[in-house]
């Protein structure tokens, strides 16, 4: 930076507040504008698409300057947040009539990705998380908070499960590191690869006050955390989480209360891999929520119910008597009708609680969050009333945790007007009769404005002069303006303030007097308001706990009302839950696409799986026929199933699954060096490593990525691995013909094929998938449909014709290049190696007396003839 020794005063405050901020953007209040100066300027303005000035153009070195309205930052922030940048709230903390000097400037908030909390940068159906890892020898640490909810979760890492796997289930936007950790940790995974990484201090991460922080907001010993040691790198993760949020947000972290520990053995693994393939919540091509199974299932009406549901699906139960407590409360709002309908027009007038009580603690709210509040606290008892006549356990522990929190609505009734302004300065906040001293100011103040009217009347009529106003500015203050072809008749008493072209202004001493009683008393009034204001929002944040409580209570019904709607617009089934080994699915369908309306009418397909005689499915037919739909429509089924909700299908009878592997697709990795099939090979190599007999698999084209011996090699080892080695239930779809020998040979494996059917030289899917192997794969037909040149076409069925015969012709010639030999477009070449003769095996054959041979006598003279052909093979081959 700059020398500061040729730096204003305002330059040198900004750079002392600066270098305590060095890795953000600094916001430098200035009267009605933030500025941003030097390297910030020069970032700033091409992000946000604002012009770049300088300060001090006269100088040799000119200082780069841009700047943003204070009443638009709504409108610039998520750029520079979104761009991955942090960004220094630099305040005016005191008043600019009353300071000496250089005005006193503090940084009140640094705003980074993972500490949002403006609605308006955030998406209201997805957690905003900030994480923090911590590394150990054994076990590491893991700690997420979403700030903006106050939703605070803690992990133990142990192996087979590394940091990659968890933050691509969580999704944080910030992740905060000890300094000196090693990079491998850092996560490679493709939804993680815009992360915002912060390094920080090991003094943070350190065991004695990152316990201390830890328990000071959680009270950990009284939590259910007995499985948590107080030397478990879990604490230095959740407390150097703790002290960085508390140090960027300058204010106490009261909405995180209580803490969630993470059990790993409790839900279904759903890795990055599993989303991406499956489309949860994203999908694949646009990166957006439509074409996911989110998409299909959000159906419900708050911004907590969506956030719940998001965390559902992303986090199946492996336990089945909580996965029946879901079931029974979705079948019980499922079946009446009425109270679905009116219960879900309850919750659609129902905000978002959990951020606004998260706001209101963390002082960010305004007048607006409490009047939220307050209407979401006055739905809760009809809300109760309606849901009173339920039996469901699940809907009774929701209703039991919905607070009214009675005092707290009478409290913000009484005090916040209907329509409060956006700002807490600008007054018209509390309502008139709820402080007797602030009804007397604004009595003074309205009397005041009245008083101004009638003594512009009196001084007309003492003066004689009708164009006579008294106005009012924030220079002067009030004043009377007379023309200047009206001055004749201007009073002695009169003061005269300022000339203008066209007119005088003039005081008095009874207007000067009144100004003071009238503007004070408005200036008061402000200062009262807002004063009135923080002591209702502190009221509120005294009871964040128990609203926080609320917002889970009203979340859990709004998704099982979600789900029941689902399940009774898109006719699923309630599936049955068991501890087997055994997946059983009867008219099955894939949620999305029989919604998207992609190529027609669904066609439903059967599925039976097991851990003994059905433990894979080797799956062919032609590309577009339906293989990748039918298997992602299996791991959906059984996913949606987990996750309590309803399925569809026909039937549906589920053992619990404890994770899916999905290897479908792939591409090149080019920034690591990887190819298409090494990224293949890594990914099926994690499949053989980790999955586990209650594992479901599915594999798509293992192989394909190489030659088409070593690709068929590999699937074959593969596919005997699992059913050997795994017993895992699998589905392996390949256009390998080959490996349906496999199921001739090895029990555990059976066959099925997509069905197609031929007509007119085209190919149509019938989307059905039926027992045993495909005739042939139908790519001629896939290529013309996709609208191959009929050129490429035709020579394609010469060359698959010449090909699915002998190698050689009589002559010896290559019997591909038959077609174009005929064609003219190359001579035919004499073979001098190639004979006319009858082949001696040929001959030995048609004298054989086969009725007479015994099966031993046939198979020894098969292997003496076999033998003999071999030889001619290798001696024709040599002589060439």
């Amino acid at each position: 930076m700059t020398n500061q020794d040729h730096l204003t005063p305002l330059l040198r405050q900004y750079q002392s507040i600066k270098q305590q901020h060095t890795d953000a953007i600094l916001f430098f209040r200035m009267g009605d504008f933030y500025e941003m100066f030097f390297d910030d300027a020069v970032t700033a303005s091409k992000i946000l698409e604002i012009a770049l000035t300088t300060r001090d153009k006269r100088n040799e070195n000119p200082i780069p300057m841009c700047g943003i309205p204070y009443h638009s930052v709504d409108s610039y922030l998520p750029k520079l947040i979104k761009a991955g940048h942090r960004v220094a709230i630099c305040e005016q903390v005191e008043d600019p009539a009353t300071a000496k000097g250089i005005v006193r400037r503090e940084v009140i908030r640094v705003v980074s990705p993972g500490t949002v909390l403006d609605g308006n940068l955030l998406d209201s159906k997805e957690n905003n998380y900030i994480a923090s890892v911590y590394p150990g020898k054994d076990i590491s640490g893991l700690a997420f908070v979403d700030i903006s909810t106050g939703d605070f979760h803690v992990a133990e890492i142990r192996a087979p499960f590394t940091f990659d796997d968890e933050l691509s289930r969580i999704s944080p936007k910030e992740l905060i590191i000890p300094q000196g950790v090693d990079s491998s940790l850092f996560p490679n995974t493709s939804q993680l690869q815009t992360l915002c990484i912060n390094t920080c201090p090991q003094e943070m991460f350190e065991s004695g006050r990152a316990l201390s922080i830890f328990d000071e907001h959680t009270r950990w010993k009284q939590t259910g955390m007995e499985d948590i040691d107080a030397s478990s790198p879990v604490i230095n993760a959740a407390g150097g989480l703790l002290g960085y949020l508390a140090e960027t947000q300058k204010t106490s972290l009261r909405n995180i209360n209580s803490v969630n520990v993470w059990k790993r053995d409790r839900h279904m693994i759903v890795d990055e891999h599993v989303q991406r393939t499956l489309e949860l919540v994203k999908s694949q091509q646009s990166g957006q929520r439509r074409g996911t199974l989110f998409q299909i299932l959000d159906k419900t009406m708050t911004p907590m119910g969506g956030r719940l549901l998001r965390h559902w699906i992303l986090n199946p139960l492996m336990d089945c008597n909580e996965i029946i407590k879901r079931q029974d409360a979705i079948e019980e709002i499922k079946n009446n009708f009425t109270l679905r309908y009116k219960l879900r027009e309850l919750l659609s007038n129902i905000n978002d609680m959990e951020r606004t009580i998260s706001r209101i603690t963390l002082k960010a709210a305004n007048a607006r969050d409490l009047a939220s509040l307050n209407q979401c606290l006055g739905i809760i008892p009809e809300l109760k009333g309606l849901l009173s006549g339920c039996s469901d356990q699940f809907i009774s522990n929701a209703i039991n945790m919905t607070d009214e929190v009675g005092e707290l609505k009478k409290l913000i009734s009484d005090a916040i007007s209907d329509s409060p302004p956006l700002s807490i300065t600008d007054g018209g906040i509390i309502r008139d009769g709820f402080n007797h001293d602030l009804d007397r100011l604004r009595g003074i103040s309205r009397e005041g404005k009245g008083w101004i009217a009638r003594l512009e009347a009196k001084e007309r009529q003492r003066t004689g002069i009708d164009s006579m106003k008294i106005r009012y500015n924030r220079v002067f203050g009030y004043y009377i303006e007379v023309t200047k072809t009206k001055l004749q008749g201007v009073p002695q008493d009169y003061i005269r303030k300022q000339t203008l072209a066209g007119a005088e202004r003039y005081i008095t001493p009874e207007l000067k007097e009144y100004e003071e009683t009238v503007l004070g008393a408005d200036e008061k009034t402000k200062r009262l308001e807002q004063q009135l204001f923080e002591e209702v929002r502190e009221a509120a944040a005294r009871d964040a706990s128990r609203i926080q409580k609320c917002a889970r209570g009203i979340a859990g019904i709004d998704v099982i009302a979600a789900l029941a709607e689902a399940a009774h617009t898109y006719h699923y089934v309630r599936p049955v839950i068991n501890h087997g080994l055994s997946i059983k699915i009867k008219e099955g369908r894939h949620p999305v696409i029989e919604q998207m309306g992609y190529g027609g009418r669904f066609v439903p397909n059967d599925i039976e799986l097991d851990c003994e005689k059905n433990r894979l499915m080797i799956l062919t037919g032609p590309n577009m026929a339906g293989k990748s739909t039918y298997m992602r429509q299996t791991a959906i089924i059984v996913l949606m199933a987990q996750a309590g909700s309803f399925v569809p299908a026909e039937d549906a009878r589920i053992g619990v699954v404890d994770r899916i592997f999905t290897r479908i697709g792939a591409s090149d990795n080019i920034s690591e060096g990887r190819s298409t099939f090494m990224v293949e090979m890594e990914e099926t190599a994690n499949i053989l490593r980790n999955a586990t007999h209650r594992s479901l698999i599915l594999l798509d084209e293992i192989g394909r990525g190489t030659s088409t011996f070593d690709g068929i090699s590999i699937a074959w080892a593969a596919a005997e691995f699992i059913n050997r080695r795994l017993k895992a239930k699998t589905l392996f779809a390949t256009h390998y013909h080959e490996l349906t020998e496999l199921a001739l040979t090895t029990e555990g494996i059976f066959n099925s094929h997509m069905s197609v059917r031929e007509w007119n030289d085209e190919v149509i899917f019938l989307r059905k998938v039926m027992p045993g192997m495909a005739d042939k794969s139908y790519g001629i037909q896939v290529a013309r449909l996709a609208g191959i040149p009929m050129e490429v076409i035709n020579r394609s069925k010469e060359v698959l014709a010449n090909l699915e015969k002998e190698e050689l012709d009589d002559s010896g010639m290559p019997k591909l290049a038959h077609s174009e030999v005929n064609r003219g477009r190359r001579p035919a070449q004499t073979d001098i190696f190639s004979s006319h003769e009858t082949h001696p095996v040929l001959t030995e054959l048609k004298d054989l007396d086969i009725m007479n041979m015994t099966p031993l006598e046939a198979l020894s003279k098969l292997e003496e003839l076999r033998g003999k052909v071999e030889g001619r093979r290798w001696k024709v081959e040599g002589q060439r």
